[in-house]
């Protein structure tokens, strides 16, 4: 498919600002781990202090990375399945919107202002340009969708009978996702915590804040993860040299996805005593709700996978597994997915732990936590994310893969990386190793009277770990930027996907073709989740709470 040169622009705008600063967000994830092992026994290094970093890391790899990319594959799925393209203004009113919302956010970053990492609690107090500019990116992220429902509406008026794309109903549920819970985040930032860092109101209220932030935190994750389903559905089965299992179950996943992203953050606050057990234990329900979707995905890909590979000549029980394209570099995405599966089978069960209200009792605030969630964020997701943005600039661009046989190592490498990165960290985490926090200070700083020697082998297994992920990263820059900027060779401005046929192609379902029942259905389950966590907060808040600057151990000074 040929796209405009303007949309053409826009893809590889939002791709390339993302992946740039992503330079720096993986560079302060090593950092984080040369400090927790101990090897620097000061608040700084480099002129960048410890949680500067690790702001740094979280807001550019969880946020904008995401939101950048999400929003950029989005453009590419809708167009290329409805053969339509967005409309260009609200499109590029879009793009400058997160490109103007990142620049302030950045700046408030880079210069100190701002140490508050990705989740930005109060009473942490950051600079007014921090808050601001990542309501202004999330703004930005949302014009999209409005655009994509639009042409989704005109496309079934003229496919009367038709299923929509497997690809564009998970894209435009995702969106929807986004949409929803950023809500909440936008009012927190716009309405607390921005007036707050202006000096117009005198102090914050904590719990509501943080309670407001999980309605969107949790289910970012989702925001993070829906585009990585898309693509196992959609261009997996294709790329291992078979057909989608089952179309339906895909339609039934990412509608249950749907319903059960959002009402679940307070398993994040299980030790906030603001809200009452009662109201933690239906939100531990739910959580395990959310997993089903991920069971659902996992038998259909291990379907999926051994159906290619037996109908490439496996044989035996086990035998279709040689079958399936792993080091193919002409079929290179299949490395970058299938290496993101693996990783996400284990960050699902160690998820389980972190549902449970008994069990989370034991990993809170410690480092099983980082473990877990980067087997997600930096398995499934990152790994997608990366496999794709190389595709789309070989496309857009018309230029050939460079390195093509590094390209289809960085992701093994990677995940390599991963396990003994997290495998590190929660081994940490079960010995009570506390997250966000600079042990080379205190804990694994001999000379100190906190010193912990128990935990010293587990860090350096996770310095180790974060040291493959990093030469694994600097392959896959060498890989995208030699790619971008390398001689054009083929036709430019060609969007083109492995769509992938179904073998179970079942009739259409009206519930399954309809997004509207699904929509209500989420606002009724989020206000029955909801409306008893924000009764508890206002109950059982106290007081408000003056800003905390981490340059003062005094909060208000």
């Amino acid at each position: 498919m040929k796209i405009s040169r303007w949309l053409r622009n826009v893809i590889l705008t939002e791709l390339f600002i993302p992946i740039t600063l992503l330079i720096v967000g993986i560079y302060h994830g090593l950092m984080q781990t040369v400090y927790r092992a101990g090897l620097i026994h000061q608040s700084s290094f480099a002129g960048l202090d410890y949680y500067q970093g690790l702001t740094l890391h979280g807001v550019i790899n969880a946020l904008v990375l995401t939101t950048f990319f999400a929003v950029a594959f989005g453009h590419a799925t809708v167009a290329y399945f409805l053969k339509v393209e967005p409309r260009k203004q609200p499109t590029k009113i879009s793009m400058w919107l997160m490109i103007a919302g990142t620049a302030m956010a950045s700046w408030a970053m880079f210069a100190g202002k701002a140490d508050v990492l990705y989740t930005f609690y109060p009473p942490l107090k950051a600079h007014p340009l921090f808050y601001l500019g990542l309501a202004v990116m999330i703004v930005g992220s949302w014009i999209p969708l409005f655009d994509w429902i639009g042409l989704l509406k005109s496309w079934r008026a003229s496919h009367v009978g038709e299923k929509v794309p497997l690809a564009v109903w998970g894209t435009v549920i995702n969106f929807i996702i986004w949409f929803t819970c950023t809500l909440s985040v936008a009012y927190e930032v716009l309405f607390m915590l921005l007036p707050w860092s202006l000096g117009w109101k005198a102090t914050v209220n904590v719990a509501l804040a943080r309670t407001l932030f999980w309605f969107f935190g949790h289910a970012l994750v989702y925001f993070w993860l829906l585009p990585a389903y898309v693509m196992y559905y959609s261009f997996l089965p294709k790329l291992a040299g078979g057909k989608l299992y089952s179309d339906l179950v895909g339609r039934i996943t990412f509608a249950i996805f749907l319903i059960f992203s959002i009402p679940v953050g307070v398993h994040h606050q299980f030790s906030d005593p603001s809200i009452e057990p009662n109201t933690k234990l239906t939100q531990s329900l739910l959580t395990f709700g959310v997993a089903l979707p991920s069971f659902l995905t996992a038998f259909t890909m291990f379907a999926t996978l051994e159906y290619a590979g037996r109908k490439n000549g496996g044989k035996g029980l086990f035998g279709w597994i040689g079958r399936l394209p792993f080091f193919d570099s002409s079929r290179y995405l299949f490395s970058y997915f299938i290496c993101g599966l693996i990783l996400f089978i284990f960050g699902g069960f160690t998820g389980i732990v972190n549902a449970s209200y008994e069990l989370n009792a034991v990993v809170h605030n410690t480092a099983f936590l980082p473990g877990h969630f980067h087997m997600t964020v930096a398995g499934p997701v990152i790994l997608a994310m990366l496999g794709m943005s190389v595709h789309l600039v070989s496309q857009l661009k018309g230029k050939k893969i460079f390195a093509p046989a590094l390209n289809t190592i960085v992701p093994y490498l990677w995940m390599i990386g991963v396990f003994i990165f997290s495998a590190g960290l929660m081994w940490g985490g079960l010995q009570g190793e506390p997250r966000r926090t600079n042990l080379g200070l205190s804990y694994l700083n001999p000379k100190s009277d906190l010193f912990h020697p128990q935990w010293v082998p587990d860090t350096l297994l996770t310095l180790c770990g974060g040291f493959i992920m990093f030469l694994a990263a600097v392959f896959f820059f060498i890989v995208f930027f030699g790619t971008f900027f390398r001689k054009q060779t083929q036709q430019a401005d060609q969007l083109e996907f492995p769509v992938s046929e179904a073998l179970h192609d079942e009739k259409i379902i009206p519930l399954f073709n309809d997004l509207r029942p699904w929509v209500i259905l989420m606002i009724l389950i989020i206000l029955i989740a909801y409306i008893p966590a924000i009764l508890d907060v206002f109950r059982f808040a106290g007081p408000g709470a003056p800003p905390h600057l981490p340059g003062s151990p005094v909060p208000g000074l």
